[in-house]
C-alpha cells in the first residue's frame, strides 16, 4: 500500500501560523482599546479616536465658534478627523509589522 504524500515540516508550518493568527488577533484587539489624539489649528480643535478607528470625541475651542466662521470650523473638525483616522491605522500598522516582521499580508494593511 502507497504512503500518503508528505511535505516535511507542514505540520510546524501550520502551527505557526495558526500561532501568528492568535497574536494577531490578540493585538488587534488590544490596539482597538488604544487611542490616538489629533490636534489642529494651533489647538483649535482636537480628536480622539480609539484603534478600531471609532471617534470618541471632537473638542473644539470655544474662540472658533462664531456663526462668521462655520465653514473653517467644519474644515478644522474634517482635518482632526482625518488626521485621528491615520494615526489609528498607523499605530495599527506598526504593531502588525511587529508581529509579521514587514511582511505583507493580505487584509492586514
Amino acid at each position: 500500500m502507497a504512503k500518503g504524500f508528505e511535505i516535511p515540516g507542514l505540520g510546524d508550518l501550520m502551527e505557526q501560523a495558526s500561532a501568528m493568527q492568535e497574536r494577531l488577533a490578540r493585538t488587534q484587539s488590544e490596539v482597538g482599546e488604544r487611542t490616538v489624539e489629533a490636534t489642529v489649528g494651533g489647538g483649535m480643535v482636537t480628536a480622539r479616536m480609539n484603534g478600531r478607528l471609532e471617534l470618541l470625541s471632537i473638542s473644539i475651542d470655544p474662540k472658533v465658534i462664531s456663526p462668521g466662521d462655520r465653514e473653517m470650523l467644519q474644515d478644522l473638525v474634517a482635518a482632526a478627523v482625518n488626521q485621528a483616522v491615520r494615526q489609528a491605522q498607523g499605530m495599527m500598522a506598526e504593531e502588525m509589522k511587529k508581529i509579521t516582521g514587514g511582511l505583507r499580508i493580505p487584509g492586514l494593511g
